[in-house]
């Protein structure tokens, strides 16, 4: 997609706050076809800005009460690959980024309760080999998540 323009943004943040209204509908209150609606999600899609629609499930209302944030280091660069593809493995990790400073890796857990996660951390983030070490950051509550900004996108930029 050689160019991200108005249309683009008003769909998207028409999605954005509800993926599965019609397109019909967003067609109507953009005052544009059904048909341009559709060809515009596709390209979007074609080109990896729309990755998916999913519904959110909310976390501590299916009983995972801790949150925390881990920094992992590394005995040695060369592990990164092998330890991410080993924490993909566990599924309380639902988050996993490559960062700079003390820890090569950060990753997302969501737990039960603090004895759940430890036994996560100690018998599967700490068995796995090239991980060195572990910093545990636990999150008490989230005050707000969303989505990156769309106001800031201007008409024929590229993406």
């Amino acid at each position: 997609m050689s160019h991200f323009d108005y249309i683009d943004q008003q769909i998207l943040l028409q999605i954005r706050k509800d993926a599965r209204k019609p397109f019909s509908q967003i067609a109507e209150e953009l005052k544009i076809s059904n048909s341009l609606v559709h060809q515009r999600i596709r390209k979007l899609k074609e080109n990896e800005v729309i990755d998916k629609a999913e519904f959110v499930i909310d976390e501590k209302r299916i009983g995972y009460k801790t949150k925390s944030y881990v920094g992992i280091r590394l005995k040695e660069a060369r592990y990164a690959k092998s330890v991410v593809d080993d924490l993909a493995k566990i599924p309380e990790i639902l988050e996993c980024n490559y960062v700079s400073g003390n820890y090569a890796l950060f990753i997302l857990i969501f737990a039960y309760d603090n004895h759940h996660l430890r036994n996560i951390l100690y018998e599967q983030v700490h068995q796995i080999d090239g991980v060195a070490g572990t910093d545990s950051f636990i999150c008490f509550d989230t005050n707000f998540k969303r989505q990156i900004t769309l106001d800031s996108l201007v008409k024929g930029q590229s993406i």
